[in-house]
């Protein structure tokens, strides 16, 4: 099986959730500031921008790293269509869980379990891409067109779930403080962002 249509799919789910996310975003009203500037009223509005960039910069890398891994097939199979679309629901709950966030952060209750959901989205969709990841490598190895060493297989598995750990931090912590969460996901963005991080090719 052809590995060009689930791509042309993924790209289009990605593509929406990373189009979604700016709907979070609002518009400050005038009468919510009537007696504060505009800039005032934007500056108020920070949480959404900050989970706006930090959910942008996440789906973007998982983005790239979805070509990365799907590139490697010479063909896919009914296992790891579901095992993708698995990852893609995943991606797809994103801009919700941000919106969540960003209305809660600073609200006078609940901001500590829509940081645990915000954090536990991005759990959720690093342990789809991982297992998919897994599998591609380890147990579906005969699918991959190119030449790789087992030793090179799990170096690129051991790249991928790595970002396992902070993310459950993130979680876990969101009922200390909800900008701790904010804060861990924002540098895990920030960290895979850069090249350099996994030699090269971005992790996720």
């Amino acid at each position: 099986m052809r590995t060009s249509r689930m791509e042309s799919f993924s790209d289009g789910v990605i593509a929406v959730a990373i189009t979604l996310l700016v709907l979070g975003i609002r518009v400050p009203s005038p009468a919510g500031h009537p007696h504060q500037s505009l800039l005032y009223a934007l500056g108020q509005e920070w949480p959404s921008y900050a989970a706006y960039v930090t959910s942008f910069i996440t789906i973007g890398i998982i983005w790239i790293n979805h070509h990365a891994m799907i590139d490697r097939l010479a063909q896919s199979d009914r296992g790891i269509l579901i095992m993708n679309l698995l990852l893609l629901m995943t991606i797809g709950i994103l801009p919700f869980a941000t919106n969540l966030m960003a209305t809660y952060l600073r609200a006078s209750s609940g901001q500590a379990l829509a940081a645990a959901v915000y954090g536990g989205s991005f759990l959720l969709m690093s342990v789809a891409f991982a297992s998919l990841n897994r599998a591609i490598l380890l147990h579906k190895a005969h699918l991959i067109g190119e030449s790789l060493t087992l030793q090179q297989r799990q170096a690129v598995l051991k790249r991928s779930v790595i970002g396992l750990i902070p993310y459950a931090a993130a979680t876990a912590l969101a009922f200390v403080s909800p900008y701790i969460t904010l804060a861990i996901c924002a540098v895990v963005a920030a960290y895979y962002a850069h090249p350099a991080a996994s030699g090269g090719e971005v992790a996720a």
